[in-house]
Formats: structure tokens, C-alpha cells, sequence
């Protein structure tokens, strides 16, 4: 087989199924350094999910003011305090707020926020400064600081996001652990394994980059598919996309499988025009999508050990716009679920509606990477700033 051949089949056969991991300096780190047994799930809300709608605060002048046609009247929300509403689709969310499993931080930001969808899920994803262009993502140096494999971080999506990826060692991008095996088991793979075990032409950087990822896919894919083959929820999930996820990932858990953090997603909630509705299906989909995945972790054993984290890339401007809608603003809420959560309930205030930025958005009050420094040192053991290269404090959810 010539070797632009290979290179061209292997491309193919990863590219539209997952991104495999950078190896060549893997192969010079040590062995993995396996933190604990704790798992992060990671969700986020893609879009900007606006936060004044979700969690509602029903007695504030200035919220119905700015929003007199989208603002949430208090008979239509699910009372949380004196002050505040979930929006009405997140009854599954408010019954695991009442059972004392979830946590929401309010006004969680960064300074300088950036607006765009693109930039700002960078921001978030690599956990660096609004003025930084980090080339790796807070999992991803995780993976790099733990040595670990790259099953040790998994996507459920068809492609891996930029907070997998490390300087030298990437998560992987799987959809359904059947298919990624059975692919990396094609007699194709096979014989080019067999074929270039020995060939010279290996020590070039671009073959031999190609050549290692593809050995490390094809063990990991046989580790992964082993772990879980047996391993098959019971539980009904919501007939979606979204779904589908949450149930992959609470399967990949109950195999056992060596993997500590999980990334999924929900799409849709660049809510520009006519938001009322649309935000409505979207956030009924996020709550019962997660009720049952709660449900199915603590029919295993395992949610004790699992802390769900949910964020948005940014939040909504305060004021509704001329078509329905809210346009990209800056502060939002973040969601943590767990069965132990050392502060449950309302975490902190709403912003201040009464004192905007100069462009009329919410001033946040935590930086999301004390959100992320908690989860590294409090829950998956590791010192934050080896992750996030500088300390954060931390908050007090865990």
C-alpha cells in the first residue's frame, strides 16, 4: 500500500467517526496517575441559554420592565424561594432540587466577556483569559498532568471539542462504542498494522503520528468495547438526541470503565426571535433528560461518585429585543448535581439588575474557573493551578 494511500484511508476512517489523540509524546510519559474513582459530567447548554428565564427572579420590577413581553409571570413558575422561580419545564430539575441534589450558582462569568458563541465556548473550554488563545483545554491538561489514556476523557459526539484536547495526549469522540470497535477492526486497519510495523518511513513525523494514533485507537477502542459490552441501561431515556447521550454516558459508567470525565452537549438556545417556545422545549428536554439520568446512576451505585456540572458559553442581555427575543449578554447560572453537595439550594444571589455594564449586561460576581479549580481540587483531585495555570480559590458546593 503506498503511503498516500494510508494516509489518505486512515484520515477518512477517523475523521468523521472521532478525532484520536496526539501520541508521539504520550508514548514518553510514565504510567497513568489515576486521581480517584469520582466522575465529572460535563453538559453544556450551546447557544447561550438565557439565565433571567430559567432561574426567575419574580419580584423584580426591573426584570418585567426590560422583558414585557418574554418575562415569566410568578403563576407560571415553580417556586424555589421567596424570590425566585424555575422556569415551568424544569419540574424533573425541581424535584431534584427539593430532594437536595442540586446547586445553583448564580452570576457566573469572567471579566472582559466576549460575545461571540465561538470565542466565549473557547473561553469556557480552555479556561483561559478573555485576551488568551490557549491551544489546549482544561480536560485535555488534565489528561496531559495525569498521564493518562485517552479514554481517560470522553466526548459522546461525533467529534472532539477543543476542552478534550491536551498539549500531548486528547480524549476521545464516540458516539457508540460498537461501531468505533467494530471499524478499528476492519481488515484494513489490520494489515496496515501488520504491514508498516517495521517500515522506515515511520520516523516521519506525519506517518508516524498517524500510525501510533491509529494503534492507540485501535486499544482503546478494544478496552472500551470490552468494559461495555455487557454493560446495558434498563432505564427509559427520553427519545432524543440528548438522551441518547446521558444514557451512553451513565452506561459507560456502570461498565467501569477507567474514564473520569464525560462531555455532552444541547443545542439550540441562541434564542434570538420568538424565544418563549423554543426555550421552553429546550429546557423540558435538559430536565428530563437529567432526572432520568439521575435516576439510572443511583440504580447503579454510582451517583454518589458522579457530579454533573451544566453551563451555558454566556447568558442573555437583560432587555428582550424587538423580535421576541434576547440577544447574546454575558453572566449566567451553573447548574451542579450531586447526592452530597455540601451547599444545595440557591448558592448565591441573582445579579444586581439595578446595576448593569456600560453595555447594559450583567456583572458577574464568580469567575467560572473557580467553578472549575473546586471541581479539580475538592472532587477529582488534582491542585488547580497544574490544570488551570494559576490558582483559583475555591467555592463552597463541595
Amino acid at each position: 500500500m503506498k503511503r498516500r494511500n494510508f494516509i489518505k484511508r486512515t484520515s477518512l476512517a477517523s475523521g468523521g467517526l472521532f478525532f484520536v489523540p496526539q501520541f508521539l509524546k504520550a508514548f514518553e510519559n510514565g504510567l497513568p496517575e489515576r486521581t480517584n474513582y469520582k466522575k465529572l459530567v460535563i453538559i453544556q447548554l450551546k447557544g447561550g441559554n438565557d439565565g433571567l428565564n430559567t432561574i426567575v427572579p419574580f419580584r423584580n420590577d426591573i426584570y418585567y420592565q426590560n422583558r414585557q413581553r418574554i418575562g415569566i409571570q410568578k403563576s407560571e413558575l415553580l417556586n424555589l424561594n421567596s424570590e425566585l422561580g424555575f422556569h415551568k419545564s424544569l419540574l424533573p430539575l425541581k424535584r431534584l432540587f427539593d430532594n437536595g441534589y442540586v446547586s445553583i450558582i448564580n452570576n457566573v462569568g469572567y471579566p472582559n466577556p466576549n460575545r461571540s458563541h465561538f470565542r466565549s465556548t473557547d473561553i469556557w473550554q480552555t479556561a483561559s483569559d478573555s485576551n488568551q488563545y490557549l491551544q489546549s483545554g482544561w480536560v485535555g491538561r488534565f489528561l496531559d498532568e495525569t498521564n493518562a489514556k485517552p479514554y481517560g476523557a470522553i466526548e459522546v459526539d461525533e467529534s472532539l471539542s477543543l476542552m478534550l484536547k491536551g498539549n500531548n495526549q486528547n480524549g476521545l469522540a464516540i458516539t457508540n462504542p460498537k461501531l468505533f470497535h467494530r471499524i478499528l477492526n476492519q481488515p484494513f486497519f489490520d494489515n496496515v498494522f501488520n504491514k508498516y510495523s517495521n517500515d522506515s518511513h515511520l520516523s516521519e513525523h506525519n506517518l508516524g503520528y498517524l500510525y501510533n494514533t491509529m494503534i492507540d485507537a485501535k486499544s482503546s477502542a478494544a478496552y472500551i468495547y470490552e468494559k461495555t459490552k455487557t454493560s446495558s441501561s434498563t432505564i427509559e431515556y427520553p427519545k432524543n438526541a440528548f438522551g441518547k447521550q446521558l444514557k451512553t454516558i451513565s452506561e459507560f459508567i456502570s461498565s467501569g470503565i477507567d474514564t473520569q470525565i464525560y462531555y455532552a452537549g444541547l443545542t439550540g438556545f441562541d434564542t434570538h426571535a420568538n424565544q418563549t417556545n423554543r426555550q421552553s422545549r429546550l429546557l423540558k428536554v435538559y430536565a428530563e433528560s437529567i432526572e432520568v439520568f439521575v435516576k439510572d446512576l443511583e440504580k447503579n451505585n454510582q451517583f454518589k461518585d458522579t457530579i454533573i456540572l451544566t453551563f451555558s458559553e454566556f447568558g442573555r442581555r437583560v432587555k428582550q429585543n424587538g423580535s421576541n427575543g434576547t440577544d447574546h449578554g454575558t453572566a449566567n447560572n451553573v447548574f451542579v448535581i450531586g447526592k452530597d453537595l455540601k451547599k444545595n439550594g440557591i448558592y448565591n444571589s441573582l445579579p444586581n439588575l439595578n446595576d448593569l455594564d456600560d453595555n447594559g449586561d450583567l456583572k458577574f460576581s464568580i469567575d467560572f474557573r473557580e467553578v472549575y479549580a473546586t471541581l479539580l481540587d475538592k472532587w477529582l483531585g488534582i491542585e488547580n493551578d497544574k490544570i488551570l495555570n494559576k490558582k483559583f480559590s475555591h467555592l463552597g458546593f463541595i
